[in-house]
């Protein structure tokens, strides 16, 4: 069992282990407890009342959040023409095709989201073994194979969030900062939780979100309101 930090201990006595918050509270509740030495991100944890083997129950979705989320995200974009300039000038670490798909073969993985035109899907279907693992491959669903590639690295940038249920029927999505202010922190959440609703599948039976805590990187976990 891993040993807890002081704070950590210090932190756990501020909360009602037995409370279940209302969302602003239990915000309210993790801004005020004792910080680490950098900002923390803030997540939520849920289960969610869905069977993710059955395809047509599979939950996965993207949000914008207001406020984004605090993190730098590194994009790159698999693309050619005019698409390889636009993608760079939205703040693309990298773009480029041929190339670019062999140095990410090579091992190349120091970014956090791929976009990809739909030209470019036979390139980089051997990157499927590599980037699919890692959550990092580009698809339709999720919006990071489109014609538009300098939007999508854009929203990337500013703060969309690819998500999606696991085998576990878990999902855990930051959505935001501990500098962020409670406000910008609820509005975020909102936005998230609205996204996440809006995806139950007709299928599923009783109740979609079986539980929800949120925490911070560092924090214990206070049980909230479905």
């Amino acid at each position: 069992m891993t040993k807890k930090s002081k704070r950590y201990k210090g932190n756990l006595q501020t909360i009602d282990s037995k409370r279940v918050y209302p969302v602003l509270d239990a915000i309210q509740t993790l801004k005020t407890m004792e910080s680490a030495k950098f900002d923390e991100s803030i997540e939520v944890a849920m289960v969610l009342g869905v069977d993710p083997a059955k395809s047509d129950q599979s939950v996965r979705g993207t949000v914008s959040l207001p406020h984004g989320t605090g993190k730098k995200v590194r994009v790159v974009a698999i693309c050619e023409g005019d698409d390889e300039v636009k993608a760079t000038n939205a703040g693309a670490i990298e773009s480029g095709s041929g190339d670019l798909v062999e140095k990410i073969k090579a091992g190349w993985l120091e970014f956090d989201a791929v976009v990809a035109s739909p030209q470019m899907m036979k390139k980089i279907a051997p990157l499927a073994r590599i980037l699919g693992p890692r959550g990092l491959m580009p698809s339709p669903k999720s919006g990071t194979v489109t014609k538009d590639v300098e939007k999508a690295v854009s929203e990337l940038i500013a703060g969309r969030l690819e998500f999606r249920v696991d085998k576990f029927r878990g999902l855990s999505v930051l959505f935001g900062k501990k500098s962020f202010s409670v406000e910008q922190l609820n509005e975020n959440f909102e936005a998230l939780l609205s996204s996440i609703k809006k995806l139950k599948p007709a299928s599923s039976k009783g109740a979609y979100i079986r539980s929800m805590y949120v925490s911070t990187t560092m924090s214990p976990a206070l049980k909230v309101e479905c």
